[in-house]
Order: structure tokens, then C-alpha cells, then sequence
């Protein structure tokens, strides 16, 4: 929203400078984005005479000028078609900087003719776009400033503009009298009274006006009046000033008055030459695909529920937001018809953003105009059409009425200090009010029609802190609620998570944040890409289905890497992948990756290629990083995307799995272009059991000083047994004695023949109470003996 300091002085009686009006406004919630005053870049400009002009020796539309200036004469050279002896000029010294022309003059010579300075034309000086000769002024003596002369004779001129930023709940700040308004409430003048004077009647309006009645609700009210014998030429000189100081072209006078109570009052309105008016108006919804040329010269198409004004031929405006161009005044338009007309704020915005249309009027109607303000609009209207271009006025037709926006809230005083903790005194909060319009029957505050934002008794505090100035708010510190250490804010698993990442970090591995969306072929991989994962509406095809896994974004995450060279690499992420498309079908994973090598190239060590050995042992740090129970079980049986024999599921019990970890099968890193064979696993924090006491305290340490004893024991069973069915069976031979078993050694060929293989486990007795004797420990490797060769079909090797 822009306008002028003079424009506001016509609303506002005020000796506060643009400064302190601009201080003002912002601190009203009103922010001043820009002040552009024109004084600024004309002070060094002063006005000189011309004493003496002559032709130019070596050109013929150049006059050499001797210029009578505070300084002196000066030689200046000019092409201006009036320069000659006798007039007074503005004057632009060598050093002097004209916006216009963006240059900062200097002394030259123009055909070998020396030229100290320049005299200036309107649009040099940035006053207007006349530039057909330099401006000579009717008075003035030398060496005065340009922009004193201007003060004194044409303030138009120099008038400082300022533009402010309108948020969408003041629509009545989308006039320069709301903005006048605000400003008297706080003090910085007094708002000027404006009193509306209705124009009689000369004859019946010949052109009707109705409204269809299932448009009412879009269109309460649609009043207007023919002016006839009116003469649309150019509007005075001052409203041309105004139009133009704001970013407005003049057009003529009619348009011209319609933009001036658009910006003035908030009031749009529309001038319809009724000579090219068939019939009469009536406001209703188009069916569809009805077209319009508008007064932007583009051809609109119609939607079905838009309103429109036709007459008898067809739609001749688009509500609210821009008229056509079949009737739109020209120099030639004698009668005209002024409509006043209040819109639903709804449908405008409907209706513009699907045709695209930005206009003032558009702008304000979405937004909510005065519907009280309706009628009297068009009276000043038709008063200042009268007073430019003569005429004679019909009388008002009107169809429907103005709508009932009366609305009223209680004013409680105290509320001011509860809800902002400001203390103002009542009184002031009543005047405060009484400035911005509300009508106060003793605690009952009425909110005046153009403010549609006041919907509360909140809001009337809110405008009662907000004229007082928010400034005067002063800090209080709060009385401490709670005694001692807040309890923790982190859940147990969050706490899990921020352990994990610890560990991955500690463990060498390089955390990534992959996105939430993979492609469909990625995801079919893992057991994804279904319909109930796919994206309604993703923003690339290679983004269209949610994870099912993590693994999938760090395989690609390492491709591109490997692109780039860097062949060795740790990953690991914390997150969430899906299975379905429903809430509980979302679960948090903890997944790491290793591919190439276990460190770098070194003279003085060994490196390796990473085995699924290493992912096994990084899964068991994590899970015990996180709280997981010692006692495990390594299953087989995971998914298809791990290699079918270099793999394992860590478990409670059958069903009840942990994580796994192992190689990623060779057809998956094929179709995801990674160089292999690649190590990791995955965790599923979720499934491990959180702990049985809720303390953060550690439990007692438990020593023994008795000696342990190991015995080694090597069983032939066949190939296809596993290990750990072997670890297990010796294990349960006496749980109370052997505190670990572990295989150290496998043997395959020799003497053992075809299908056979030898294992070799240690295991570990710990005495509790008393040194174990030579006959216990015998008794105990018996045991272990007949349990492994129960569950396996083994024999003791000889």
C-alpha cells in the first residue's frame, strides 16, 4: 500500500514529521517497507538563467548557453529546442549525480566546445516523462534550491512517498483514511470529520439492476446511477500527481476518480459506458465457458459458479475484479454508469486465482471491504464526477441490501493486563477505542463495519495494547513452578537410538541421512514397492514408494561413492522404514554397512577384505550398546536380499529376532550397480526387551576367586550340522558350571571321510562355591559329551 504525505494530511491534521509517522506505523503493525522521498536526490540542484545563447560552430541543433549560476557564469552546451536567452532553468553542476540519466556529471567538450554542467529536462530529474526540452520555470531567483522552489510552488513534486506492509487481517489499512485513523488513535493528529452528502436525483435511472437469487450470497448489495452529459478528458493536474506518486498511470478522468476512492477510501467501484450498455444489468453466476475481453486486453473463459454483470448481449464484467473492454470509457464516453458494489470476499479469491487476474480490486475485495461504505462510495463518487466532468446525475438504483455484520463483544479492562500484561488505565482503553470507530454502550463495545478482523473480546484487547504500543511491554520473570532436576524428556527408545549412533560412530562408521522415498525397483528389492507404499504424488520417479528398509539408501548412497572413487566404506543410519501405508505399519531400524577393505593401505599393518564376521561383531556392539540380552541365537532363514549362506538372524527364541546381519545377495548389488561383496546388518530396536527395573543404577559387581577351568573337546559330525547347534547342546549340560562355549577350530578331509567335518570347542567351568575336583570336572565333560551326541549324532574325536 502506497501513498503520499499530502494525501495523508488530507485525512489526518498532523505536524508530525514523515519520520516520526513512519516510527508510528510500524509499531502499529503497519511496517514501512519503503519511504521514497523526491526531495532527496534533487537538494543539489539549483536554478540559473540563461544570459546568452548562440549557435554551435560545428553543430546545428547545438546552442552554446552562457548560464548566470550562484558560482559565476558558465559555458554550458545544450541540444534542448528551447534553450535560449531569458529563461531560468534547473542547473546540474560537474559532481552533481541525475537520476534520470544514472550519471554523475563531470566537465567535458561537446564538439570541441568545453560544457561545465547540464540544464535538465522533467524526466532527467526523474519529475515526470517529459523530456522534449529542459524545464523553464515562471520564476525563481539564481542560486536557489530546486527543491525549495518546488516546495513553494508545486509540492506535488517533492511529496515523500511511503509504502507499508498490509497484513491479511487489516483490509481497512487498504485505504489511506484507515491509515489516517490509526495514526489519530495513537496521538500523532486528528483525524479530519468527512461528511457525505447525498446528490439528488435529476431523473430515473434508465438502467436497471438485479441480482439472481442464487448470486445473493456472493452479492448482497449492487447499487449504481447513470451521469449523463458527462466529459471524460484528462483529470486535473493534483489527482494525476497522486496516480502517479503511487506507481499509477493516469488514464482519464473517470478511471481516474474510480482509482482514487479505490486508494483513498478502500472503495472500488466501475464506470460502465451506458451508452454501450444493451438493456440492463443484472449480477449472476456464468454458466461456463462464457468468454470476456477484459480492460487488460486478454480474453477470459468463464467458469461455471463465477459471477459476472451482463447486460441484454452478455457478460460485460468479471465481479469484483475487472470489467470488459465493450464498455469500457473513453474520451468519447458523454454517459456513464457508477456501480457500487459489495462482494463475497470468498468467491472473489476463487474466482481470481482461476482466472489469474491481479487487481486493486481483486486485491481488496478477498480481503473485505466496508459494507456500510457501499452506498455512501458512490455518492463521493458521483460528487467528484460532477465536480471534474459536469453532468447530471440519475437517481440511485439499488438491488438487494447491505448485509448484517453488527457484531459486539464486552470490554473488560482487566483482560488488557491477563492476557498482554500491559496496565492501562480503563479510560484510556475507552478512548483508544472510541478513536478506531467502536461505539461503547457502558461495557458493550461495537465494532465498526470495516473492521472485519475483530471477531473477540481478545481482539478488542489486542487493538487496545496495540495503540498503546507494544513497547511499553515490560519482562517479569515467571515464579518457578517445579523444585529440583526436570524429569527427562527422551523416551527409552530415543535414548536407544542416541546409544546406536554413538556406538556406529565409535565403531569407525560414517552416519547418513538417506531420503524417505526410493524408486519402485529399489524398493521391490526389499520386499517393498507395492500400491500401499506408493506416493499419490511424488516429485520424481526415483522418489515414488516409501522404504521398506534402510539398506536400500546406503547401497545407493555407496554406488555413488564408488563413482566418485572412495571404494572402502563404513555407513549406518537410524530411522524408519514402512511395510504398509497405515501408522502402526511404520518401524525404526538400525542399519550399517560395510564394503572393501577393514582400513587403509599401511606399511606397518595388515588390511583385509570385510567378512561377514565384522558386520556380526559390529550388530552384537550395537545390541549391547542398547540393552539386548547376552544370550542369543544365530538362526539362518532371513529375507532373500541376504546371501542364503553367509548370513545370520540374531534372536530370542525362534520367533522373536533382534537383527540380522551378513552378506547382501549378489543380485541385489547387480541391480543396484554396487561393487561387492558388501557386509551389514540390521537391527530392530523395537523388538529388544526393554529392561525388568527401571534404575539407572548398575548392578552389584560380581567377583570370584576361584580358579576357571577350560577343557577342549573336537566332535566328528556331519557337514550339514551347524555350529551353534553343537554350542548350544554343550552349553545345557550344566548351566550352572559353564559359563561360556566357543568354537575354535573346524577341520574338513583327511581321515574324516566324505560328509564329515570336525569342530573343536573350549569351554569354560567356573567354580562358585569351591575348587572343582578332577572327578567333577571328568563328570561335567561326560555330560557335555552325551549332550552334543544327542542333539548332532557326533562322536568324541580319538
Amino acid at each position: 500500500m502506497k501513498f503520499t504525505l499530502s494525501w495523508l494530511k488530507d485525512h489526518l491534521d498532523t505536524t508530525a514529521t514523515v519520520d516520526e509517522i513512519a516510527e508510528a506505523l510500524t509499531d502499529l503493525g503497519l511496517e514501512v517497507e519503503e519511504i521514497t522521498n523526491p526531495a532527496d536526490r534533487l537538494k543539489s540542484f539549483t536554478l540559473a538563467k540563461v544570459t546568452h545563447a548562440e549557435q554551435h560552430p560545428d553543430a546545428d541543433r547545438l546552442r552554446v548557453c552562457t548560464v548566470a549560476t550562484d558560482e559565476g557564469d558558465k559555458q554550458i552546451v545544450c541540444g534542448a529546442p528551447n534553450a535560449r536567452e531569458g529563461i531560468t532553468v534547473v542547473l546540474c553542476k560537474p559532481g552533481d549525480y541525475v537520476p534520470g540519466i544514472d550519471v554523475t556529471l563531470s566537465v567535458g567538450k561537446i564538439r570541441g566546445v568545453e560544457s561545465h554542467g547540464m540544464m535538465a529536462s522533467e524526466r532527467e530529474l526523474e519529475l515526470s516523462d517529459e523530456h522534449d526540452g529542459i524545464i523553464e520555470l515562471p520564476s525563481g531567483e539564481v542560486g536557489e534550491r530546486f527543491v525549495d522552489w518546488l516546495a513553494q510552488n508545486n509540492p506535488a513534486k517533492v511529496d515523500p512517498v511511503i509504502e507499508i506492509a498490509i497484513t491479511p487481517n487489516r483490509p481497512d489499512a487498504l485505504g489511506v483514511r484507515g491509515i489516517a485513523r490509526d495514526l489519530a488513535a495513537r496521538g500523532l493528529g486528528t483525524l479530519k470529520p468527512r461528511e457525505t452528502t447525498p446528490v439528488p436525483g435529476a431523473f430515473p435511472c434508465p438502467i436497471s439492476v438485479t441480482i439472481d437469487e442464487d448470486t445473493r450470497d456472493g452479492c448482497p448489495v449492487f447499487a449504481g446511477r447513470l451521469i449523463r452529459g458527462v466529459k471524460n478528458g484528462p483529470s486535473p493536474q493534483w489527482l494525476q500527481d497522486q496516480l502517479r506518486a503511487i506507481g499509477l498511470r493516469p488514464i482519464s478522468a473517470l478511471v481516474d476518480i474510480t482509482n482514487f476512492f479505490t486508494f483513498d477510501r478502500n472503495r472500488p467501484l466501475h464506470v460502465f459506458d451506458a451508452d454501450k450498455v444493451a438493456g440492463n444489468l443484472r449480477v449472476h453466476r456464468a454458466t461456463g465457458g462464457e468468454t470476456l475481453l477484459a480492460l487488460d486486453d486478454k480474453d477470459y473463459t468463464l467458469g461455471a459458479g463465477m459471477m459476472v454483470i451482463s447486460d441484454d448481449t452478455g457478460p460485460e464484467s468479471i465481479a469484483g475484479i475487472m470489467g470488459g473492454e465493450a464498455t469500457g470509457c473513453t474520451e468519447d464516453t458523454v454517459n456513464v454508469f457508477v456501480e457500487s458494489a459489495y462482494w463475497d470476499h470468498v468467491q472473489i479469491a476463487l474466482t481470481g486465482r482461476a482466472l489469474k487476474i491481479s487487481s486493486d480490486a481483486r486485491y481488496r475485495f478477498e480481503r473485505g471491504i466496508d459494507p456500510d461504505f457501499t452506498l455512501e462510495g458512490l455518492e463521493l463518487a458521483t460528487q467528484m464526477i460532477l465536480d471534474l466532468c459536469g453532468g447530471e446525475a440519475s437517481e440511485v438504483v439499488v438491488a438487494g441490501a447491505i448485509p448484517d455484520h453488527a457484531r459486539a463483544f464486552k470490554l473488560d479492562p482487566a483482560r488488557v493486563r491477563s492476557l498482554v500484561g500491559m496496565d492501562i488505565h480503563e479510560s484510556e482503553q475507552r478512548q483508544t477505542l472510541t478513536r478506531l470507530g467502536f461505539r461503547l454502550e457502558g461495557n458493550i463495545a461495537h465494532v465498526p463495519s470495516w473492521r472485519p478482523d475483530v471477531q473477540g473480546e481478545a481482539d478488542l484487547v489486542e487493538e487496545v495494547a496495540r495503540i498503546a504500543s507494544l513497547t511499553g511491554l515490560k519482562g517479569r520473570p515467571l515464579p518457578r513452578l517445579t523444585e529440583g532436576l526436570p524429569k527427562p524428556v527422551m523416551t527409552p527408545q530415543q535414548r536407544r537410538q542416541q546409544a546406536a549412533r554413538r556406538t556406529c560412530a565409535a565403531l569407525g562408521y560414517n552416519e547418513c541421512i538417506t531420503y524417505t522415498f526410493i524408486d519402485q525397483a529399489s524398493a521391490a528389492l526389499f520386499g517393498g514397492g507395492d500400491d500401499a507404499t506408493m506416493l499419490e504424488n511424488p516429485i520424481s520417479t526415483e522418489m515414488s514408494h516409501m522404504r521398506p528398509a534402510l539398506l536400500p539408501g546406503l547401497l545407493l548412497a555407496a554406488a555413488r561413492n564408488q563413482t566418485r572413487g572412495f571404494m572402502s566404506q563404513a555407513l549406518f543410519e537410524v530411522g524408519p522404514a514402512f511395510h504398509g501405508g497405515e501408522p502402526e505399519q511404520q518401524h525404526n531400524l538400525i542399519s550399517g554397512l560395510l564394503v572393501g577393505q577393514t582400513g587403509p593401505k599401511d606399511v606397518h599393518g595388515a588390511t583385509r577384505p570385510v567378512d561377514v564376521f565384522d558386520a556380526k561383531a559390529d550388530a552384537e556392539a550395537v545390541l549391547a550398546a542398547i540393552g539386548a540380552p547376552d544370550k542369543v541365537q544365530i538362526l539362518r532363514g532371513a529375507q532373500g536380499w541376504w546371501h542364503p549362506g553367509r548370513h545370520g538372524k540374531i534372536c530370542l527364541g525362534p520367533k522373536k529376532v533382534l537383527g540380522v546381519f551378513g552378506e547382501v545377495h549378489p543380485k541385489v548389488l547387480e541391480a543396484m550397480d554396487v561393487k561387492g561383496p558388501v557386509m551389514a546388518f540390521t537391527i530392530w530396536p523395537d523388538q529388544v526387551p526393554m529392561p525388568r527395573k527401571s534404575g539407572a543404577t548398575r548392578p552389584a559387581l560380581e567377583l570370584r576367586d576361584l580358579q576357571a577351568v577350560e577343557r577342549d573337546f573336537a566332535f566328528v559330525v556331519d557337514a550339514e550340522v551347524e555350529a551353534l547347534t553343537l554350542v548350544n547342546a554343550a552349553s545345557g549340560a550344566d548351566k550352572a558350571l559353564i559359563e561360556q562355549v566357543r568354537v575354535f577350530d573346524e577341520f574338513i578331509g583327511g581321515s574324516l571321510g566324505e560328509g564329515k567335518k570336525s569342530l573343536a570347542l573350549s569351554v569354560r567351568l567356573q567354580p562358585r562355591d569351591k575348587t572343582l575336583t578332577e572327578a567333577e570336572i571328568e563328570a561335567v565333560g561326560k555330560k557335555i559329551v552325551e549332550k552334543v551326541a544327542k542333539a548332532t549324532g557326533g562322536v568324541l574325536r580319538g
